[in-house]
C-alpha cells in the first residue's frame, strides 16, 4: 500500500492517478474527504481514502498502518490562517517521517524544492530545506526530488499569470527586470520521476534537482502565459521596490492574494539546476511553450479571479 500525503493537491492528485493508472494500491492521505472529492482530481479512482493533518500526529496512525511506502508532497506556498510554514513544510514533514518509522514503513519519498536551504533567510526555502535535512537524517530509505516550478494543469505558477490576464486589460506587469530565472517542469515529468524511483533501490539516499529542457527568464514565461491564453497587452516592467508596496497591500487588504513577500523573495535565488537529473527518468521532458500550455491554462474571468483574491 502506497500512502500518499497531499493527495488531493496539485502535485499529489497526479501522483495517485498514475499510480492507479499503474494498478499500485493507493492511500489518498486528505484533510478533508469531502473537500477533496468536492475538488474532482481524484473523481471515480479505486483508492482507499483516510483523513489526517500533518500538523497533528495523532491523525497519522491510521494511514501508516500496512503501508509500505510514502510519497510525501505536502507544502504550502502561501501562508493562510494560522498554516505557517514552519508548521506545514517543515514540522508536519517531521511528524510524517515520525508517523512512518513508529508504524514501520521504510520506503520514503519526499517532494523538495529546487533552491531549498535551511540556511536561507527567505522563510519557504528554509521550511523546505530544514524538511529535507530533517528526511535526510531519519534512517529511512528515502529520496528526494527538487523540481524548479511545475508547470500543468492548475499550477500555481504560470497559472498566477494567466490569473492577472483579466484584470490588466492594456498594460501587464513584468515582474522586476524580468530577468529571473527559472527551469520549468511539466508536472507528469514529475509524476515519472516519483513513481520510477519508488521501486529503484539505486535512488535510496539520493537526492535528484529536476528541471524541464529550458532555462526562462521571468519575462519569457510570461510572454508564453499570454500567449498560451491568446492574450495580447502592453507589458511593462514593475521594478521589485514597488511590487514590494503593492504586494504588501495585497496581503494587508486580500484575504488570499495572488503573491505574497515571501514568494516574491525567491526570486532572489537561482531557480535554475547544476545537475539536472530529469533524463535520468525522462527521455524526452516536455517544455513549457505556448502550444504546450495552451491545452492545460485557465482561461480565467474578472469575477473569478477578483473571488479567488477574496478568498471565495
Amino acid at each position: 500500500m502506497i500512502v500518499v500525503t497531499g493527495a488531493s493537491g496539485y502535485v499529489g492528485s497526479h501522483i495517485v492517478q498514475r499510480l492507479v493508472e499503474m494498478d499500485k494500491p493507493v492511500r489518498a492521505l486528505v484533510r478533508s474527504r469531502l473537500r477533496a472529492e468536492n475538488e474532482g482530481r481524484l473523481e471515480d479512482l479505486a483508492i482507499e481514502w483516510v483523513e489526517g493533518d500533518v500538523t497533528q500526529p495523532e491523525t497519522l496512525t491510521s494511514a501508516m498502518q500496512g503501508a509500505t511506502a510514502i510519497i510525501h508532497t505536502v507544502a504550502i506556498a502561501i501562508e493562510k490562517g494560522g498554516r505557517t510554514y514552519e508548521a506545514i513544510n517543515y514540522q508536519g514533514t517531521v511528524n510524517i517521517v515520525e508517523a512512518a518509522k513508529a508504524n514501520g514503513v521504510r520506503r520514503f519519498i519526499n517532494l523538495s524544492q529546487l533552491g531549498a536551504n535551511s540556511k536561507l533567510p527567505y522563510r519557504f526555502l528554509a521550511s523546505k530545506g530544514k524538511a529535507q535535512e530533517y528526511v535526510a537524517t531519519s534512517g529511512l530509505d528515502w529520496t528526494a526530488f527538487r523540481p524548479s516550478v511545475i508547470w500543468g494543469p492548475e499550477d500555481e505558477f504560470a497559472n498566477t499569470f494567466a490569473r492577472l490576464v483579466p484584470v490588466s486589460p492594456v498594460i501587464y506587469p513584468i515582474v522586476g527586470d524580468g530577468q529571473a530565472k527559472f527551469q520549468p517542469i511539466w508536472v507528469e515529468d514529475v509524476v515519472t520521476c516519483v513513481v520510477e524511483a519508488l521501486d529503484d533501490p539505486d535512488t535510496i539516499a539520493k537526492e535528484y534537482e529536476l528541471g524541464g529542457p529550458e532555462v526562462l527568464t521571468i519575462e519569457e514565461i510570461e510572454r508564453r502565459t499570454l500567449a498560451a491564453v491568446g492574450a495580447q497587452r502592453l507589458m511593462l516592467r514593475l521594478p521589485l521596490s514597488l511590487l514590494q508596496i503593492v504586494v504588501t497591500l495585497m496581503e494587508t487588504l486580500l484575504p488570499a492574494p495572488p503573491v505574497t513577500r515571501s514568494l516574491l523573495e525567491m526570486l532572489a535565488v537561482n531557480n535554475v539546476t547544476t545537475e539536472n537529473a530529469i533524463h535520468q527518468f525522462v527521455p524526452a521532458p516536455r517544455p513549457f511553450t505556448a502550444e504546450n500550455a495552451a491545452p492545460y491554462m485557465r482561461q480565467f474571468r474578472v469575477g473569478q479571479t477578483i473571488a479567488q483574491f477574496l478568498g471565495k
